[in-house]
């Protein structure tokens, strides 16, 4: 906020939003956003994406177990049964 008006912050490279994606790299460094993105094809295993919708859903939900077979990277069944 500046005052009363709302204020869009922007990126380093001037984008106004950011991809909900986050990556590790071998080294270990978090990358996030459009960094995080171009990781995709480089590094598919270690790179998350599209996980918001996994938020809540138990890992034998039929969506989650379809969702399993299409993406690169590991979802893990946690000790309560969630995803």
């Amino acid at each position: 906020m500046e005052g009363r008006q709302e204020k869009v912050l922007e990126t380093a490279q001037g984008a106004r939003t950011a991809p909900s994606v986050i990556a590790f790299t071998a080294a270990g460094d978090k990358l996030v956003g459009m960094a995080a993105k171009r990781q995709v094809v480089i590094n598919p295993n270690n790179t998350f994406y599209a996980t918001k919708h996994l938020i809540g859903r138990r890992y034998d939900d039929p969506n989650v177990q379809k969702d399993a077979k299409n993406i690169p990277f590991k979802i893990v069944h946690a000790s309560n049964g969630d995803s």
